[in-house]
């Protein structure tokens, strides 16, 4: 298999401590070895490859930012945010669907059991997600409620010492698989976030009574990676179940800044492999007076647009990751970061297929996959309007969508 080159043309590595470089390295080598070497079945069959889940805990790429003491104790890596967007990079670059699948475990499943659980919630929960004994997802997203999560239906009532959910998710990563759902609802007086469990009281195999996942077949993105409808239908669920400190909604959006930071190193691993397999291919392909292609001017040209894009995103990538070390990030900064890169990524997979000509869309090569995916990447997490008013807002002092 040939080796991963990087790219790196303003040298930003040189930026890069040892110990980051060392991480992105264990990270490239696992995609270079572990992914691309299934992943072209898997999005052919739809199917996400769950062999390679404990391999990505034995690794430490599963709530790998996850800072603290108290975090270490449950097993995390405790790495830095820049260590772990390079991780987020290479396992995109491998495909979408896989660092969607490390971003929901960590970001949206670890951080708030982390921040907002019990003691009990997270000796139980957080060792068996960092290793991937376990999986988790994020219950918020729903039918009529995307972009505008305060207008969720999902409701939870007392009952007793117990609660009661009812109310339907939608779009949601993991779902069918996941051992436990962090599920987002409205209560009497705020939004509060519960932990419902497969299989729970004594139910096994099987979900809570109440409470099934249905995987969403037919898409045409997204194909390795495990999309669900979560439906709660009279769904009882013990007092307990309930994360003591993930009051409002809040709670739900500061896990989803964490997923978006990821979001927006990762994608760069998507473009980045645009970009190089179309270098490659241009360099290769020979075309008119048996020159290589890449000597024509128009070629060389959406190459230079390209790699100029790339770095421009990787010194935000990594400034705002300096930032985060820092503890100075905050929402607003990473909504820029996910929406420029997750733009440029998209361009330069439609700019790649365009220079690969009609092999653009055949499976041999990897860009019209990071294509399709990007496409819900855009989407997801917040949409491309939805960060530019997050931006706006923050520089005019105005909310636009209120």
């Amino acid at each position: 298999m040939t080796r991963f080159p990087g790219v790196d043309y303003l040298l930003i590595d040189s930026q890069l401590t040892e110990q980051e470089l060392l991480v992105r390295e264990t990270a490239r080598r696992f995609t270079d070895e572990q992914i691309l070497p299934v992943i072209r079945d898997c999005y052919r069959d739809g199917r996400f490859p769950r062999e390679l889940i404990p391999e990505m805990g034995r690794l430490g790429f599963f709530g790998a930012n996850l800072m603290g003491t108290e975090a270490e104790g449950y097993g995390c890596a405790g790495m830095s945010n820049v260590e772990y967007g390079l991780v987020m990079q290479e396992l995109e670059r491998g495909d979408s669907g896989i660092r969607s699948f490390a971003s929901v475990q960590g970001a949206l499943v670890m951080y708030p059991i982390l921040t907002y659980g019990s003691h009990e919630q997270k000796d139980r929960w957080l060792p068996a997600l960092q290793s991937g004994a376990a999986v988790g997802c994020f219950g918020l997203t729903e039918p009529g409620a995307g972009s505008n999560p305060g207008a969720m239906t999902t409701h939870a009532r007392r009952d007793g010492t117990d609660w009661i959910l009812n109310g339907e998710k939608m779009w949601i990563t993991n779902g069918s698989i996941a051992d436990v759902a962090v599920v987002w609802a409205k209560t009497d007086d705020s939004v509060r976030g519960f932990l419902v469990e497969r299989g729970a009281h004594g139910v096994t195999p099987g979900f809570t009574p109440g409470f099934t996942a249905s995987e969403i077949h037919g898409k045409l993105s997204m194909r390795a990676s495990v999309t669900a409808s979560l439906a709660f239908n009279d769904c009882r669920v013990p007092a307990s179940s309930m994360l003591p400190g993930a009051v409002g909604l809040k709670a739900a959006l500061a896990c989803l800044t964490q997923a978006r930071f990821g979001i927006g190193w990762g994608v760069l691993g998507a473009a980045m492999d645009c970009y190089e397999t179309a270098r490659a291919y241009s360099v290769m392909r020979k075309q008119f007076s048996g020159q290589p292609i890449a000597s024509h001017q128009l070629v060389q040209e959406k190459l230079a647009e390209m790699i100029t894009e790339i770095s421009k995103a990787q010194l935000l990538a990594l400034h705002v990751g300096r930032l985060k070390d820092r503890g100075k990030a905050d929402f607003a900064h990473v909504s820029m970061l996910k929406r420029n890169n997750v733009a440029i990524a998209l361009d330069c997979a439609r700019t790649a297929r365009d220079l690969l000509g009609a092999n653009g869309i055949m499976d041999e090569y990897p860009v019209m996959r990071h294509l399709c995916n990007l496409e819900t990447v855009k989407t997801y997490e917040g949409t491309d309007h939805v960060h530019a008013l997050v931006i706006g807002q923050r520089v005019t002092g105005i909310a636009a969508y209120e």
